[in-house]
């Protein structure tokens, strides 16, 4: 099937071409180009494309355009369409996108919030349901909703469903769903079981790749810095410092540790907020709304931030802890360089970190520049320097002593026997 390289010729409703346009969507990116033809067509499509590269338009679109050619009316309790989200804010931002490409009926129904409120916007029906499973099983169980008439399905970031324990909230939605529907699967990596979950609710499928698995965007800017756990948030303060007027976006792997380090930074005199599963979603939707309104410029979040959420002009994402998923690190910088911008992504390692950065390292297929510190191996009993007096660090191969450079000299050294290369 030829790839459509305008929008334009892709034999939508006028309608709908009008409305992409006024959202400045003229040329469609590669996933868009490959996938919305097969979907128009009413092929099941696999879609693995890295974050930010227009996955919600590559489903929105040809779902929407179907659902206005069949011009069914809705049914109450009923969805004509579903979309399937990990999280409660990449719901919201598909709803959003794709209440600004139709006036039909789009409703999100997600945790953390009431859920009458829900169910009564379920009761007349809708033309999209955009859900995260949890709930939605809720409402199914409240008796609010009912998908046997549902034709259309699109899993979104199905690869973070699977990582989030859904697995069997999936089985159990697409067991309510009748046969005689289409599905389109969205992910940026295709592990095995993923595989598995794609052959139960995918009929002969088109697969579309439009980049490697675990490949960044090309116009990031990657770094690691080693540096002991212990000097990490003077040095972010330190860092953040040179680009006050710029937005910044932190992970950390733990709500706590999201909490302390909003503190120190709010302390440090920076407007700063986090967003993490602990929050109510009233507090996620405020800070993600002030951070996107520059009200604030510094971010913290868990991986809960991590995908699919388009934020415009972060320039930095700084790592202050290394997933312990490879995967989650592409995801977590795929936050900067959207839109064929540029960004920088920063990485801090500690001892106990170096295997999470060989891992990583592995899955990309790439040697992140080390821009401070040494890299030392990985002994399990390894201790954080205690003094200013470790300023020394053996050489490469066991080949003598080598003075740090006095700038770089933060008690941020790792006390060790040996250094090695990730090669």
């Amino acid at each position: 099937m030829e790839v459509m390289s305008d929008f334009d010729m892709m034999n939508l409703p006028d309608a709908l071409t009008k409305r992409i346009a006024e959202m400045g969507l003229i040329d469609p990116t590669p996933i868009q180009a490959q996938a919305i033809p097969y979907a128009l067509n009413g092929r099941d499509v696999i879609g693995l494309a890295q974050t930010g590269t227009g996955k919600t338009a590559a489903f929105g679109i040809p779902l929407i355009a179907q659902l206005m050619s069949t011009n069914e009316r809705v049914t109450p309790k009923t969805a004509r369409g579903l979309i399937l989200a990990p999280t409660r804010e990449l719901a919201g931002q598909i709803a959003q996108v794709l209440r600004a490409m139709t006036d039909m009926k789009v409703q999100i129904v997600v945790g953390g919030v009431s859920i009458n409120p829900q169910i009564q916007r379920l009761s007349k029906g809708v033309d999209i349901l955009v859900a995260t499973p949890g709930r939605l099983l809720d409402l199914v169980d409240r008796r609010a909703v009912r998908l046997d008439l549902t034709n259309f399905l699109v899993l979104d970031e199905a690869d973070q469903m699977l990582d989030l324990g859904f697995v069997h909230d999936l089985r159990k939605i697409a067991k309510m769903m009748g046969d005689d529907r289409q599905t389109m699967l969205f992910s940026a990596t295709m592990s095995k079981q993923m595989t598995e979950i794609a052959a139960s609710y995918l009929q002969n499928p088109k697969r579309i790749e439009v980049s490697p698995p675990g490949k960044a965007a090309d116009k990031i800017t990657q770094e690691v810095h080693f540096i002991a756990k212990a000097e990490k948030t003077t040095f972010l303060i330190e860092l953040i410092a040179k680009h006050q007027e710029e937005r910044a976006l932190v992970f950390t792997r733990t709500k706590h540790g999201a909490d302390r380090l909003t503190k120190a930074l709010d302390r440090a005199g920076y407007k700063v907020a986090a967003i993490h599963g602990n929050k109510r979603q009233g507090q996620r939707d405020r800070a993600l709304g002030a951070f996107k309104a520059r009200d604030i410029l510094v971010l913290v979040a868990t991986d809960v931030a991590a995908r699919g959420l388009d934020i415009p002009d972060v320039k930095h994402v700084y790592n202050f802890e290394l997933p312990n998923v490879p995967e989650a690190y592409v995801h977590r910088i795929g936050r900067t360089a959207r839109a064929g911008k540029d960004g920088a992504a920063i990485a801090f390692c500690a001892p106990d970190e170096i295997s999470h950065l060989k891992d990583i390292q592995k899955m990309m297929k790439i040697r992140i520049p080390v821009a401070s510190g040494r890299l030392w191996d990985d002994i399990p009993n390894a201790k954080l320097a205690k003094s200013d007096d470790y300023n020394k660090v053996k050489g490469r191969r066991g080949g003598g002593a080598e003075k740090m450079p006095a700038a770089k000299n933060r008690r941020r050294r790792f006390k060790s026997k040996g250094v090695k290369s990730l090669e």
